[in-house]
Order: structure tokens, then sequence, then C-alpha cells
């Protein structure tokens, strides 16, 4: 008996073969690479794209290597100074951001319903940092336990974009790809001075009494934003016997009797020995807080952003200095 031999239809032959042939077309590669081409591209340097993954710079090396020989393509341009990113480079950060994007959507989606957990790294300047965010901290570890919040106090303005930073608070709006900013306060800036440093002085009556007297300041060369430049809002000062780049400097100076200084409200608000100077004389400052686009669905991150406005707004009246802080 003879059997009838199948035939395939010269269409789905020739169909089939392109398909084969796209797919052995296609470059494969380790996913996991592309975390490691999200840190040099971040970092610009082996040794802290390293550090921020917890592995040593010459896994990263090798990962990178790895990543663009499958791809078969350069992804950076090497030299002493660090990593940049070639045209190709750019254009995979394009789809490597949102892969990652995906991936912590996925995450959030299957723990959907649980506690908010993990670490998250809130960047601001150190007086707000040090002598008001840290007093909020108590009340949102009461919320969230099992959130762990990992605060940096610095200078100047870090890239959300490079993950130096999950939140940054600033007073100033930052300007950056694919950032998430509102403004979520104010908060008042005035002229304070220690009793002890009227022992011997006359008290200033009006803006020209200031001229006679010793203030505390920034160091100018050393303000890497605009908006810390308070005293100049109000006042050049002939006299100043203390600068320094820190607030908390400042501060301990002015508690301390050395002169007058221009402090926010909440920082003031520490020391009651501190008492108004010409209080007529202020100034105001917005308070903004940026999440990069990719985070701002995850958990951990909504937990802190939605606390740290609703916070600002509960103690609008005492960042202004027309209320007393909330026991």
């Amino acid at each position: 008996m003879a059997f009838a031999t199948a035939t395939v239809p010269s269409f789905a032959t020739k169909h089939g073969d392109r398909v084969m042939a796209a797919v052995k077309a296609q470059p494969r590669y380790d996913w996991n690479d592309i975390v490691y081409f999200l840190a040099v591209a971040r970092q610009k340097n082996l040794a802290r794209a390293a550090k921020a993954l917890k592995v040593d710079h010459t896994t990263v090396g090798r990962r990178i290597r790895e990543l663009e020989r499958s791809l078969g393509a350069s992804l950076f341009k090497r030299s002493r100074t660090g990593f940049t990113l070639t045209e190709t480079g750019l254009r995979l950060l394009q789809h490597a951001e949102g892969m990652e994007n995906q991936a912590n959507a996925l995450t959030e989606a299957v723990g959907a319903g649980g506690d908010a957990g993990g670490a998250v790294r809130i960047a601001t300047m150190e007086g707000m940092g040090s002598l008001y965010l840290t007093t909020c901290f108590g009340a949102f570890r009461r919320q969230y336990p099992g959130i762990q919040i990992e605060l940096i106090t610095d200078t100047r303005t870090l890239d959300l974009t490079r993950r130096e930073a999950e939140v940054f608070v600033s007073f100033n709006r930052p300007v950056g790809r694919r950032l998430s900013t509102r403004k979520i306060g104010e908060f008042r800036v005035s002229l304070y001075a220690a009793e002890a440093y009227f022992a011997d002085r006359p008290r200033p009556t009006s803006a020209r009494d200031l001229d006679e007297h010793d203030f505390i300041d920034f160091i100018d060369e050393y303000i890497h934003v605009r908006e810390n430049r308070w005293l100049s809002d109000i006042f050049r000062p002939a006299h100043v016997g203390f600068r320094s780049t820190s607030l908390i400097a400042q501060y301990v100076s002015a508690s301390s009797g050395q002169g007058i200084a221009m402090l926010p409200s909440f920082v003031a608000a520490h020391n009651p020995a501190l008492i108004p100077v010409l209080p007529e004389l202020s100034t105001v400052r917005d308070v903004w807080l940026s999440v990069h686009e990719d985070l701002v669905h995850i958990a951990r991150i909504k937990a802190v952003a939605g606390f740290l406005e609703k916070r600002l707004a509960a103690d609008r009246g005492f960042l202004l200095g027309e209320t007393a802080p909330r026991g």
C-alpha cells in the first residue's frame, strides 16, 4: 500500500525559512548584562558602578565586554577620565531604561497588596536634612517599619538619572531628563542672633543699623545653588566675621553669640535662645521633591514621597515661622 507524501505549501516553506533566518540573525545576550550597562552609563566609571552594584570592578568590566561582543557593537568610549556612551550606547540606554522600568513595574505588580519595604535614598541640603527631615522620620518609621531611610546631605545637586539618590528634596526645581518634580512646600528664612551677642551692643531697630553688626554667612564660591544666597535677598553686610559651607556651623556660631545669621525658621527653632532680628526682613524659599520617572510607581518610593508631601503641608505654618513646631 502506497502512502501519500505530505507536502508543505511553498508559501509556508518560504515564510518559515524567513522566520528561522530572522531568529538566527537576532543577537543573543544575557539580560542581566543590561544592569551592568546601566550602572556604567550612570556612574561613568567601573569602580563606582561596581560599588553601586556591590560587585568587583573586574566583574563589571567583563560583563560590559560580553554585552558588546553579543551585540556586535561598541557601547562606550574608554578614556582616562572614564566611560562615555557611543551613539549606539545612547540608543541602547533608552531601551535599557525602559526594560528597567518594566522590571520595576513587574516586581510591584507581583507584590501588589503587600507592605512596602526596602531602602530609599533621600538627598537634600544639610540643614533641611539634619534639622528638619530627620525629625520627621520617627513618624515615618512608625507608619512604614519595613522601609529603611538613607539620607544624603550635600551642597551640590545630585543626579537622579545616575541613581545617586532615589528621592531629591531641593530648594530649586531640578532640570533633568525624565524627572517627576513637584513643589511640596515653602519655608521662611530670617535674621537671628543670640541674646549673648547683644550683651555689649544695641539691638538694631532699622536696616540701616545692620551696618554696625557682625554677620555669619556662606562662603560665596562654595554656593552651588543660587537659592542658598538668601542673605543677599535682603542685605549685603559690611562686616562678616564668620563664613562656612555648613548651615549647621552657622547655626552653632549664631547660637554662641558670634553674630547675626540668616537662618530658616526650622533651624532657629532648635534653640529658643535665638531671637529674631528685624523680622520684617525675611525671604521665602520653595521646597521641591523630585523622583526619576522610572521609580515613581515603586511602593517604597511612593510611600516616602507621599509622606513628605503630607508632612510639609501639615507643617506649613511652622516652616513659614508662623506657628510653633508640632509636639
